[in-house]
C-alpha cells in the first residue's frame, strides 16, 4: 500500500496545509541569523567565463574576525535539481559557532554527465581556498557537508582529495581536497543500489543516477565504479560523519553502511549514525541530538587539533511528535484509506503555469521537503509521485 498526492476533502485540506505550513515555519525560523550580523556574498563566480551555475554564495559574520574555518554546503536534487539558495548550515547558526559558510550550484545532469558535477565542487573549493585571504577563511580548515546527492558529492569529495583527474581548470596551485565530511545519506555503490529490493527502479534509463552516469547503472558499471566514493578510499581521507534514516525509501541504508565500512577498514575517522523511524530527510533530522552531533563534529575536525581516529556507529530514535508534524510522515489510514499532502494542495500554492506538475524551483517550501515528497526523485512533484509504506 503506498500513500502520497491524493484527492481528499476541503477540511482535510486545511489540517495538511496547516501542517505544511507549521513544518515550513519551524525550518524557516531556526536560528536563522538576523541579517545585520552576517555579510554576504551571493553569486560569487568561481568559473570564470564558465557555466550559469558557476556561482557560489559565501556568507560570513559581521565585524572584525581572524581566518576562520569553513564549512561549505552541497545541495542534494538527484544531481538534476536543487540550488545553493537556503544553505542549511546558515540557518542552524553556524556562523554565530564562528565558522564561515558557503553554498554552492554545480552543473546539474541535464548540463553535463559525470564528472561535470565533482570537477565543479572541486572547482569551487580551489576558488575558496585561492580567495581564504580576502574573506578571512582559513585554509587548512574546511568541511563540506550535504544530503542526498549533495551527500554522495561531498563524500566523493572527501575520498577523492588526491584523484588528480577531477581537478580541472583554474586555481590548480590549490588542493581540493577537505578536512571534514558530513555525508546525509548519499549514494555510493550504484550497482548495489539499483539492485537492492525495492529500490529496483534505479536502474532504469531514465532514472536519476542514469542521467547523471550517461546511462542505466547496470550497462555502465565501468562508470558506477567511477562515481562511487568507496572506489577512492585511501588511508589519508579526513573524518567522516555518515547520518542515515532506516526508512529510507530513495537511498538505501546500505550505500551509507558500505562507505563506513571501507573507510573503517582503511583506518579511516568514522561514524556511522542511524536515525530509526525517518526517511529521506525531513524533521527527523532536525532534532537537538542530530544538530548537537554535528557540531560537535565539525569542532573536533575543524577548532582542534584532535588527531584521533574513530571508528564509531551510534543509532537514535527519532521524536514522534517531531515526526508527526511532517506531512510526508503520513501513514496509511486503516481500511486502506491514503493519505499525504493532497497533491490539490500543492497544485493551488506552486502550480502557477497550471501544467500539471511542480519543479523544484516553484515549489515554495523548503528542499528538503520537496526531495521527500518527489518519490520517484525525478525533479518535479506529479499527481503520479508515491511513497512505499513503511514496513
Amino acid at each position: 500500500m503506498q500513500r502520497g498526492f491524493t484527492e481528499m476533502p476541503a477540511p482535510s485540506h486545511m489540517k495538511h496545509l496547516a501542517c505544511l505550513s507549521l513544518f515550513i515555519a519551524t525550518l524557516a525560523s531556526a536560528q536563522s541569523p538576523q541579517p545585520d550580523k552576517v555579510v554576504s556574498h551571493r553569486d560569487l563566480i568561481y568559473v570564470e567565463g564558465g557555466h550559469e551555475r558557476h556561482k557560489l554564495d559565501l556568507y560570513l559574520p559581521s565585524g572584525d574576525h581572524g581566518p576562520l574555518p569553513l564549512l561549505i554546503w552541497v545541495h542534494g536534487g538527484g544531481w538534476q535539481n536543487g540550488s545553493k539558495d537556503g544553505a542549511p548550515p546558515l540557518r542552524a547558526g553556524y556562523l554565530e559557532k564562528g565558522y564561515a559558510v558557503a553554498s554552492i550550484n554545480y552543473r546539474l545532469s541535464s548540463h553535463a554527465v559525470f564528472p561535470a558535477q565533482i570537477e565543479d565542487c572541486k572547482a569551487a573549493i580551489r576558488w575558496l581556498r585561492a580567495h581564504a585571504e580576502q574573506y578571512g577563511l582559513d585554509p587548512k580548515r574546511f568541511g563540506v557537508w550535504g544530503s542526498s546527492a549533495g551527500g554522495h558529492l561531498v563524500a566523493l569529495i572527501g575520498t577523492s582529495g588526491g584523484v588528480k583527474e577531477f581537478d580541472v581548470g583554474a586555481n590548480l596551485d590549490q588542493s581540493s581536497s577537505v578536512q571534514a565530511v558530513c555525508d546525509y545519506y548519499g549514494p555510493t555503490d550504484f550497482k548495489v543500489f539499483v539492485s537492492t529490493p525495492g529500490y529496483e527502479r534505479h536502474a532504469a534509463a531514465d532514472s536519476p543516477e542514469a542521467k547523471l552516469l550517461g546511462g542505466a547503472v547496470l550497462q555502465n558499471k565501468d562508470k558506477a565504479a567511477r562515481v562511487n566514493s568507496i572506489t577512492y578510499v585511501t588511508p589519508d581521507d579526513p573524518p567522516f560523519l555518515i547520518v542515515h534514516g532506516d526508512k529510507d525509501g530513495t537511498v538505501p541504508i546500505n550505500q551509507s553502511q558500505l562507505l563506513f565500512e571501507a573507510l573503517t577498514k582503511a583506518k579511516v575517522s568514522a561514524h556511522f549514525h542511524t536515525i530509526h523511524g525517518v526517511g529521506h530527510g525531513g524533521p527527523g533530522f532536525a532534532g537537538s541530538d542530530i544538530n548537537d552531533m554535528v557540531a560537535k563534529f565539525f569542532e573536533v575536525h575543524l577548532k582542534s587539533t584532535s588527531t584521533t581516529v574513530e571508528a564509531l556507529s551510534t543509532e537514535s530514535t527519532a521524536d514522534p511528535e517531531m515526526l508527526a508534524r511532517d506531512p510526508r510522515s503520513a501513514r496509511p489510514a486503516p481500511g486502506g484509506a491514503q493519505r499525504g499532502i493532497p497533491w490539490a494542495v500543492i497544485a493551488q500554492r506552486d502550480d502557477k503555469n497550471n501544467d500539471g506538475k511542480v519543479t523544484q524551483e516553484e515549489f515554495s517550501g523548503p528542499a528538503p521537503l520537496f526531495q521527500r515528497l518527489d518519490t520517484n526523485a525525478d525533479g518535479v512533484l506529479t499527481p503520479e509521485d508515491r511513497a512505499p509504506a513503511a514496513k
